[in-house]
């Protein structure tokens, strides 16, 4: 429950600069429901808000907002309150906000952290983007191996407040190498007198800074962990990743694979923030290219005219049988691909899938065109709108829809792995573009179907 204001109070409150009764209805709320508040907000409230807060908490509840209104927000807090909201920001929140912000909102927001935490941030900007120095933090604890289990509970306690996560515990040397990771509970169940090297250890599981974030998601998925430390390529620690930043992850790679699938690059930006001439870029390229398969299927037709001349009645299942093929394409490609993206399937499978495919392919193809040509037989004025030879006619529809929709499976399921194999991602491999590829040949398959079965009637 966000407090008993509404978004209309709180701007009611901040016009009439009734701040103590503001600052006594914010404190008791939690950071994450004054997140809420501040995201629906002008970015003008939202700055008079950030004004009253304490430093804390001020600085966690602008982590729980989304990157583009914290974008917003930097550009209209003063000099006083930036410095006290990113001084508090976790280094890997603050570092995804860095990579929204424009160059010279940057270099400004940079100049103002201190010393240690725009030393931090230096060296999070330096690793490429979407990999996983980009999403680490450097709010970690780690621990030596010569230490005893009583040593590092005095440590955890003297040194673990801020930081990221308490529940694992990472065992380097003195030059910062990575030997192994405790969970907190086995020091607190160890002899006082352990040495924390001597411990139990569980197979060391870290991810290279380098490593993309696909591999981060592969990771976290594989070994079911909370957090994994972060190692330079000699084996350094230096930093973690924890269960929430890959949830992050993985949300901003869903959204890139679901936006291509729709047939369009994956936009920058939230879809409201996003500037129009963006947008037509974004989807402009694709449309275009889809335009240009289009154009193949008026060739197609040019290519059977003479059919369609003698039987124009032919002309009325076209958008049937193509769309028929398209939405079976459809379906089998945004299937495969998703398979692939969860690892149920792999290269290696494109022949079990071929095969299944080709069986259910077939299947629905019978179902659709059985419902084709039930549709055809049993039509009241059959032999007024499609003429003498009707049963005939429904033949070549049916049969044609067999194909069709075979062919169409086969084609949205092999596609993506096509694709994986030449390293493109499948995401591309899209149902507008498998739709419009099925069009083509569906076209040729109709016509083909129809020049075999009504050679010597209509044609």
């Amino acid at each position: 429950m966000l407090g008993h204001f509404l978004k209309p109070e709180y701007e009611e409150l901040i016009a009439k600069k009734e701040w103590e009764t503001l600052r006594v209805s914010l404190e008791e709320l939690e950071p994450a429901d004054i997140a809420e508040i501040l995201a629906d907000l002008p970015s003008e409230d939202s700055g008079v808000i950030f004004r009253i807060l304490p430093r804390e908490r001020a600085g966690i509840a602008f982590e729980y907002l989304p990157l583009d209104k914290q974008a917003n927000l930097v550009k209209t807090l003063g000099g006083e309150q930036l410095v006290k909201v990113l001084n508090e920001m976790a280094p890997d929140d603050r570092t995804r906000l860095f990579e929204e912000l424009p160059a010279e909102v940057t270099r400004q927001a940079l100049s103002t952290l201190n010393p240690e935490e725009l030393k931090v941030a230096r060296k999070l900007l330096g690793y490429a983007e979407g990999t996983a120095g980009r999403y680490m933090t450097t709010e970690y604890l780690s621990l030596l191996p010569t230490m005893t289990a009583a040593e590092g509970l005095d440590y955890v306690r003297k040194h673990g407040t801020g930081r990221e996560t308490l529940n694992v515990l990472y065992l380097a040397d003195e030059k910062g190498l990575l030997i192994a990771d405790l969970k907190l509970s086995e020091i607190v169940m160890a002899p006082p007198n352990a040495k924390l090297g001597d411990l139990q250890q569980r197979q060391l599981v870290a991810l290279q800074a380098t490593a993309s974030r696909e591999e981060v998601v592969i990771a976290f998925e594989k070994y079911d962990r909370v957090a994994l430390p972060v190692t330079d390529t000699r084996g350094m620690l230096v930093g973690i990743i924890t269960v929430d930043d890959v949830l992050d992850v993985a949300e901003a790679a869903a959204t890139e694979d679901i936006q291509r699938l729709g047939g369009m690059e994956a936009l920058d930006a939230p879809y409201l923030e996003i500037g129009m001439w963006e947008m037509v870029k974004k989807r402009g390229g694709w449309l275009s290219v889809l335009l240009v398969g289009e154009m193949l299927t008026t060739t197609a037709m040019s290519y059977f005219e003479h059919e369609i001349e003698r039987a124009v009645v032919l002309a009325l299942f076209i958008p049937l049988i193509i769309s028929s093929g398209g939405n079976s394409g459809s379906q089998a490609t945004s299937l495969i691909i998703r398979a692939l993206a969860v690892r149920e399937l792999e290269l290696k499978d494109w022949w079990k899938v071929a095969s299944r495919e080709l069986r259910s392919g077939l299947t629905l193809g019978m179902i659709l065109g059985t419902i084709g040509f039930l549709r055809i037989f049993f039509w009241p004025t059959r032999e007024t709108l499609y003429g003498e030879h009707y049963v005939l006619i429904a033949v070549t529809v049916a049969c044609s829809l067999v194909g069709v929709v075979l062919f169409g499976a086969l084609c949205g399921a092999m596609l993506p792995f096509a694709l994986r194999r030449l390293n493109f991602d499948p995401a591309t491999a899209s149902a507008p573009f498998v739709a419009t590829l099925v069009d083509v040949t569906g076209l040729v398959i109709y016509f083909t179907v129809a020049s075999l079965i009504l050679r010597g009637s209509l044609l």
